[in-house]
Order: C-alpha cells, then structure tokens, then sequence
C-alpha cells in the first residue's frame, strides 16, 4: 500500500454505526449524571473534607457538557478539511474545558486521597470530622477509575506498538 494511500485511509476513518455511537454516548452520560446526583445528594455530608461533592458536582456538569457538545455538529470536522469560524470556536471550548477538567481532577486527587480512610461514623463523639461513606468511596472509586483506564489504554497502545513493530516490518521489496 503506498503511504498516500494509506494517509488518505487514515483521513477518512470509518463511522460506527449509528445506535452504537448513540449507546455509547448514553453510557459516557451515565457516569457524570451519577457524580452530579451522589454530589448533590451528599452535599453537606463530609466536613472532613468539604470539596468532595463540590468536586464531584463540577466534574459531572463539565463531563456531561463535554459529551453533549460532542453529539453537535460543529464538533465535527468538514469533508472537505475546511474549518469554520464555528468549528473553531468547539474545538477551543472543548480544549479549554479538557484542560479545566483535568486541572480539575488533579485538585480532586489531592482533596479525595489526602483524607484516605476517613471517619466514616456521623454520630461519633470523636473530634475528627466524618465523611459519608457513599460520598467518599463513589469519589474514591470514581478517580481511581480513570487511572485504571489510563494504564490499560497506555498498555493497550504499547501491546499495539510491539505488534506493529513485531507484525508489520516491511519487506523490502515494498515501495514506501
């Protein structure tokens, strides 16, 4: 295959069908909206470590925002790789509101895993305030999720490197 070829297949990546890029959007939907409810829910429920709903309140809206914008078409790139003023404006929100949520997250990381094992008994007698334990293991969980996905994507993509590297040397009669 000559590499014009191939960087024009590369370009024009084949669609999922639609159900399917409707179902997972309501799967990426379902997460946020959990996060927006557990915060809310337990809003006042953990003075050890007051930020934890705030936190997972903002991350929900601003994942949920992300994955709505993603459905509109000015998130979507023309045939003909011309931009718009339109499309420019969504891929700047959407690279400012990645960039806040992983600021975001960071933050998330220091406020949940600082106060690790809290108190999680309302009714104790004990000086050191208490956390709810929904609220903290849903955020706990929650965060902890993401690194898990990460180092599966990053192994993912080092096993898909090998097999390329492995699979697909090219012979050297090829023209590339």
């Amino acid at each position: 295959m000559s590499s014009t070829r191939l960087i024009q297949h590369i370009r024009t990546r084949p669609q999922p069908p639609t159900p399917i890029l409707a179902c997972s959007k309501v799967f990426l939907c379902v997460m946020p909206i959990a996060q927006i409810a557990i915060g809310a829910v337990h809003l006042y429920d953990c003075p050890r470590q007051r930020y934890i709903p705030i936190y997972l309140i903002v991350v929900g809206v601003f994942g949920l925002v992300l994955a709505l914008l993603s459905c509109l078409p000015c998130a979507k790139q023309p045939k003909d790789g011309e931009s718009n003023p339109l499309s420019r404006v969504c891929a700047t929100w959407n690279s400012l509101t990645s960039f806040f949520l992983f600021c975001w997250f960071i933050a998330g990381n220091v406020w949940i895993y600082s106060i690790y094992q809290p108190n999680y008994d309302k009714n104790t007698t004990d000086k050191d305030p208490y956390c709810d334990r929904t609220l903290y293991l849903f955020a706990f969980w929650t965060t902890t999720l993401v690194y898990i996905l990460l180092g599966l994507f990053l192994l993912g993509g080092c096993c898909t490197l090998v097999c390329f590297f492995v699979c697909g040397r090219a012979d050297p009669d090829d023209d590339i």
